[in-house]
């Protein structure tokens, strides 16, 4: 059996797989579906300063290959994840790591710095990217200056690893992961959520609340791995890929593009159980193709 671990800057996973944010609950509600022990870790759903309500409904919609949604960070905050959340996983044998999201930097970091005094969550992954926010999320990401100001705050006052996800609605997404490199991150994720539409045609109106929406899912995997191939060669940091990754193959193609770790996310509705199944895959993979750990085959596209 293949050597699976990967680290990313303090954090060492079992393997490279962890789920997105915002697919996966809190991960207790996959419990009955699979061993959450068995992951590399998993990524809680976006947690802010404050609680939020999140947008109106309809906030899904379904698409050809994908989905969008416009859920808007529906969270209850981040005092309430502590004393009510955090008590219920903390005892869960593998890295779990919050989303961290906010309005303005003050925010981000203040939330990273409550979150920072859990002992048993080893990382975040601080969400500049959220297409669903009008104020904050967006507007960080799409430039350097926002992703560096945020990235800088935080750091200040969050001492362990920290995973910067970056927006694919930008013109040059390496640029921006080196603005965030520069700042102190540990590592960056891409991508989140394309922009996207859906109109229904029966009402003349669009089909999510807003108007717009984050598109994810198997149509957004060329995208996906195109930009972590860019990123992967702008930055000395890991980088962790997502963007409709549904199988083992999906997953080694982001490997082998230069991912160190990779995030499922909305392959996660169709089957509950298929991180482990994506698991199992690679470790298969590499077995029949004759290498002895995962680290052959990161980052060995021609």
């Amino acid at each position: 059996m293949a050597q699976l671990g990967v680290k990313i800057g303090k954090l060492e996973l079992k393997n490279p797989v962890m789920t997105a944010s915002g697919t996966f609950g809190y991960g207790i509600e996959f419990a009955d579906f699979i061993d959450l022990e068995r992951l590399g870790g998993f990524i809680v759903k976006g947690t802010t300063l404050k609680p939020r309500e999140g947008n109106d409904y309809p906030r899904m919609a379904e698409t050809p290959s994908g989905m969008l949604n416009c859920v808007g960070l529906q969270n209850k905050g981040v005092r309430y994840f502590c004393d009510n959340i955090y008590p219920q996983i903390k005892d869960i044998n593998t890295n779990i790591l919050v989303n961290v999201s906010g309005s303005n930097p003050d925010d981000y970091a203040e939330c990273a710095s409550i979150i920072n005094e859990l002992d048993n969550i080893p990382a975040i992954e601080l969400n500049i990217s959220c297409p669903n926010v009008k104020n904050g999320g967006m507007a960080f990401g799409v430039s350097c200056k926002g992703a560096a100001e945020v990235v800088s705050a935080v750091r200040k006052r969050y001492d362990k690893t920290l995973i910067v996800k970056l927006s694919p609605n930008v013109t040059d997404i390496a640029e921006i992961a080196r603005a965030c490199e520069a700042e102190g991150a540990d590592s960056v994720s891409l991508i989140n959520t394309l922009m996207g539409m859906a109109i229904d045609i029966e009402k003349r109106r669009p089909a999510l609340s807003i108007g717009t929406g984050g598109l994810s899912g198997p149509c957004v995997k060329p995208v996906a791995l195109r930009m972590v191939w860019q990123v992967a060669k702008a930055v000395k940091i890991p980088v962790v890929g997502l963007g409709g990754i549904c199988n083992a193959t999906d997953a080694i193609e982001f490997l082998m593009a230069g991912a160190t770790a990779l995030e499922i996310g909305t392959a996660n509705f169709i089957d509950p159980t298929v991180t482990v199944k994506v698991i199992d895959g690679i470790n298969e993979w590499l077995d029949n193709h004759g290498c002895s750990s995962v680290h052959e085959i990161i980052g060995c596209l021609k």
